[in-house]
This record gives C-alpha cells, structure tokens and sequence, in this order.
C-alpha cells in the first residue's frame, strides 16, 4: 500500500481523495470525497462488501480499487457493489491522475447502465437468441459501469465491434465520440501518425495538422480492432499510452493529456501470442482487465433464425421491399451451414436473399451459400499432429459425433424421435450422445415457429 500513497501524495489534484485498505473505511465514510481500496491480505474477497456499505452511507462517493490480479467474476462484483473504476498495479502517476479526476467528476453523474429487461433480445445491434449470447448481453451493461479496458476476443465476424458499441452506447460516455480503427489496415511506418496525429510540417507533405484519432475520441471510447496486427514498435508506444494517459503528436514538443476508454478486440489468442513474443505481455495485460469471449456462430445455432430475421427485416427497409419470412427449407439450409465467417457471412447471404427474392417468403433456392464444408464438417480448431494418435483419433470422433447428432436435430427442427430414427438408432442411445456431447434438443426448436 506504500507505493500508492506515494504516488497519491503527488497528485495535487486528489487532495480530498482517501487512501484505505478494507478493514479500516470509517474514517475515509466520514471525510473524503473519494477513496481508494486496496486489498488487504483476504485479496478481493471482501471489497465488494465494503464498496455496498461506503455506497449506502455515501452513494455519490468516487470509489476506485486498486488491483493486482483479479478473474472476470471477481471484477464484475466489484462494478456491481457501486465500484467507480479500478486502477492495475503497478500504476503511473498519470494514470493515477486520470483515473481519479474521471471518478471524481462523475461520481455524482445518473447512471445509464440500467439493466435490460429480459424480453428484450437485442442492446444496441447485439442480437442473440442463445445462452452463450444472453449471458454475455448480461454483463455488458456491468462493463458500461467503468472505464476499465476491455478485451474482445472471437473469430471474425462474430460481432466483436457491435459488442463493444453496446458497451460504449450503455456507458456515461455515450454522447462522446465513438472512434473504430483497424489497426491491421494501418501501415506500420503510419500507425503512431494514425492514433496520435502530427503537427504542421512534421514531415514532407505535412501542409497541415492531423490531430489523430486518440484526440477524435476523447471523452469517448477507442476501439483498436485486430489489435494483435500491431507491429512491436507501435504496440510500446500504445502501453506507454496506456499506462501514462500521455501522448505527443508527431514532431510536437507538447504533451496532451486523454480521457478515453480503451476497448480493443482481437480474432487471436493474445495470451498465447503473447507467451511465444508475437504480442507484448505488458499490453496484453493492461487490455485485458475485462474480457469478453464472442463464440463462433455454429457453436449457437439457436441464433440464426433470429439473426437471419433481424437481417431479413434491415434490407427490406433498406431496400424498399415488404417485410420477408422464411420458408422452412430456408430455414434448414441455414441451419445445416456452419458458418465459417460467421454472423458477417449470414448478413452477406440475407443482404443477397432479400435484394434477388422475387416474393415475400424466402425459399430454400434464395440462399446462396459457398460451400466451405461438406454436409458434416471435420473436426476444426487444433493440431492432431500434436496428440497422440489415441488422444487424435478421440477428439476425432467426438467432433463427428458432436456434428452429426447436431445437423440431425437441426434437420428434425429438434424432434428427438425423428432425429434417431434418421440416424437407424435407438432413441435411448441418441439421448445418451446428445447428454454425452450436453446438447439440448431446445435449441433445435426455435425456428419451428418461422415455417411459412
């Protein structure tokens, strides 16, 4: 706790700020307009406890914690005891500053991040079916609550950049600039140009001043997509950003302070490539304080009727058409795809149906897919050469079984006794691969109720 009175004592800024650890609060409830928790040696288990009781005494009291290492379950119950933000040890004292003047100011602030009702499918674009999706729409407005970076991680087109909208839009910061990069498109001799800008005649054709898009989105959120694309030298200038809140535009002497939330998203293990040096630890980490995994989309198949309904209804406004609804067979041959570019591929294919449909229901013929994959996909995802050939050929099959019993409960609209019959096996043996594999038939049956 040393160093972080240290820093705090040079911030002139956080005078009224009191430094505590968990077991001693009455002092700081009494006197101070913001606190900052530290964990004492029972680590987190008791903070979110605390946070409720200063939030009950005080409840526009500015509440930051100051962390080390911490699991998504545990930070979500800190934001949800009424923490402000969170502060990962160790931190500079600009970033202390940052943190801290955020919390302060908008302590007394209304909250937006109100919970969203249960009925409602969709926040902000992210619609989903699924309890793989409906957990994560749960916690997304828990994430609005701070200003802690967020890491995204999910195959591409699994909707990683709607995700961190909904986040940004349920944020305080919603009516700030929202700023997307692709940070694979940036060339690498340009990336610190891009993100900090560059002063007039900082180089040859410099005839103006660019100011970059950290400064685009100040007060609002950044979002780094393919942040992994990042070459090395660029992603140690992003960390001391990161971690200073401090940038100097190209061929600029001055220091510009930021306010910004940083939400980054990669289609990569950045823990792995971190560890065999292809991504920096140190920024994996300060991007990593919250995290969100997006599954593909043929690991949630209950969700394609309802995003190929949602996409369905968009065109037809966008397009002039009368609303579309989907045949059965539509319906069968979206579900027996397995979607290797995910919920990006299933927009391209409804965009197409609905503009070269020449009526109101969309038929089995109107959905053009690529055939990427046969009728029962192989096994995907990992390296056999790295198993053995007993441990190889297990996963092997248990990927075929996995898939076939899927396709055929798909097939059979998740009709348990058709789908064994398909399949020439006794319908106790079907059930006994469907809880082998934990597939629920339920899953199978939500676009019964779109047959035309």
């Amino acid at each position: 706790m040393r160093d972080v009175r240290e820093v705090l004592a040079a911030l002139s800024c956080c005078a009224s700020v009191e430094l505590s650890p968990s077991g001693y609060l009455q002092a700081a409830i009494q006197s101070a307009d913001g606190i900052v928790l530290v964990p004492g040696l029972d680590g987190l288990a008791t903070i979110p406890e605390s946070i409720a009781a200063i939030r009950h005494k005080r409840p526009q009291l500015a509440i930051v914690v100051a962390i080390r290492d911490a699991g998504d379950s545990e930070l979500d119950a800190l934001i949800l005891a009424g923490a402000s933000d969170f502060v990962s040890l160790p931190a500079s004292v600009s970033e202390w500053r940052v943190r801290l003047h955020r919390a302060l100011h908008t302590a007394a602030a209304p909250c937006r991040s109100e919970p969203v009702p249960e009925e409602e499918p969709r926040i902000r674009g992210f619609v989903h079916g699924s309890k793989a999706c409906a957990a994560i729409a749960a916690r997304l407005p828990t994430l609005a609550r701070c200003d802690a970076s967020v890491l995204i991680t999910g195959e591409t087109g699994t909707g990683k950049e709607v995700c961190a909208q909904a986040i940004h839009y349920l944020s305080m910061r919603a009516d700030r600039p929202w700023v997307a990069v692709n940070c694979g498109a940036i060339p690498v001799e340009l990336v610190e140009n891009e993100l900090f800008g560059h002063v007039k005649g900082a180089y040859t054709h410099a005839h103006s001043a660019c100011p970059g898009l950290v400064r685009e989105a100040e007060g609002g959120t950044l979002f780094l997509d393919d942040v992994d694309c990042l070459p090395l030298s660029a992603q140690a200038k992003l960390l001391r950003f990161l971690q200073e809140r401090e940038y100097r535009p190209v061929g600029s002497n001055t220091v510009h302070h930021a306010d910004l939330r940083v939400i980054a998203a990669s289609n990569c293990n950045l823990c792995t490539l971190a560890q065999s040096g292809g991504f920096r630890q140190d920024l994996y980490y300060r991007l990593n304080v919250l995290n969100i995994t997006l599954p593909p989309l043929r690991q949630r198949p209950e969700d394609v009727p309802i995003l190929a309904r949602h996409f369905a209804a968009h065109f037809a406004r966008e397009f002039g058409r009368a609303p579309a609804s989907f045949a059965y067979g539509a319906l069968e041959r979206l579900l027996r795809h397995d979607w290797p570019g995910n919920v990006r591929e299933l927009k391209h294919v409804i965009e197409r149906a609905v503009l070269l449909s020449s009526g109101q229901v969309l038929m089995a013929e109107d959905i053009e897919i690529e055939p990427a994959s046969p009728d029962l996909p192989l096994p995907r995802s990992f390296d056999l050469a790295a198993d053995s050939f007993r441990a190889a050929k297990q996963r092997v099959v248990e990927d075929f079984e996995r898939g076939y019993v899927e396709h055929l409960l798909a097939a059979h609209a998740g009709n348990v006794t058709h789908a064994a019959m398909a399949a020439k096996k006794d319908r106790r043996a079907f059930f006994e691969l469907m809880r082998k594999h934990r597939i629920e038939p339920k899953r199978f049956r939500a676009f019964e109720s779109q047959l035309t």
